[in-house]
C-alpha cells in the first residue's frame, strides 16, 4: 500500500513531455472543502482543483546531501552554467525502487530552468558543491549541487496537512471550465513549500 502511494505521488514530481497537456500549480492552500481545493497561486490569483476520490498526499522531508549516493534516483531542477553542465536549484530523492519522469527537459520553476531525472552514477565533492553525474535514457548530465540548495526525500503524507497556508505543488489536468483535476498534492514537511 505504501509503495503504491509513493509511486502515485512520484508522478506529481514529474512532468516529462508525455504530461505536456497538464499544468503545474505552485502556491499555498486557501481552502479545502470536501474534494475541492483552492490554491492561492505563486503568480497571483487562484486555482480551483477537484481532487479525485482516491487522492493522496506526497510529503517532502529535508535530508542531508549525504543521502545522495551513487545508485540514487533523483530529480533536480537546474539552470545551465554555460559550460554544458547544470547547477541545481533543488534536489528531490526518490524512494528506493521508484523511478519516474526519467530524462532531461524544460521546467518552469524559474526562467531558463530544466529538470533532470535519472540515476546518480557518480558523486564527487568539488569546490562549488557536490558534483553529480546523472544518467537517463538517451544521455547523461553533470550537475553541481551547491551547499545551500534544498534537498528533500519523498514519501507518503497525511491529508490533514493540506490546510490553509500549506505550501503545495500540483500537476493537474484542465477540466475545460477554468478548473483543474488531480489525484496527488505535494507538500513539504510542516507545510513548507515544495522546492521544485
Amino acid at each position: 500500500m505504501i509503495r503504491a502511494l509513493i509511486a502515485a505521488a512520484a508522478i506529481a514530481l514529474t512532468a516529462a513531455p508525455a504530461l505536456a497537456q497538464q499544468v503545474r500549480i505552485r502556491g499555498k492552500v486557501a481552502s479545502l472543502t470536501g474534494t475541492t481545493l483552492v490554491i492561492d497561486k505563486r503568480e497571483g490569483g487562484q486555482a480551483t482543483i477537484a481532487l479525485t476520490p482516491n487522492w493522496n498526499v506526497a510529503e517532502l522531508k529535508p535530508i542531508t546531501a549525504d543521502a545522495i549516493q551513487a545508485g540514487s534516483f533523483i530529480g533536480t531542477t537546474e539552470k545551465p552554467t554555460g559550460d554544458g553542465t547544470g547547477s541545481s536549484l533543488e534536489v528531490h530523492v526518490f524512494p528506493p525502487g521508484v523511478k519516474m519522469g526519467e530524462g532531461h527537459y524544460d521546467w518552469d520553476l524559474a526562467p531558463g530552468t530544466s529538470m533532470t531525472n535519472g540515476n546518480v552514477d557518480q558523486v564527487v565533492t568539488g569546490v562549488s558543491g557536490r558534483e553529480l553525474t546523472v544518467s537517463y535514457k538517451g544521455g547523461s548530465r553533470k550537475v553541481t549541487v551547491p551547499a545551500n540548495v534544498p534537498i528533500v526525500q519523498m514519501g507518503p503524507g497525511d491529508k490533514a496537512s493540506i490546510k490553509p497556508g500549506a505550501g503545495v505543488f500540483i500537476i493537474a489536468a484542465p477540466k475545460g471550465d477554468g478548473t483543474f483535476i488531480t489525484n496527488t498534492v505535494v507538500t513539504g514537511a510542516n507545510g513548507a513549500a515544495p522546492p521544485m
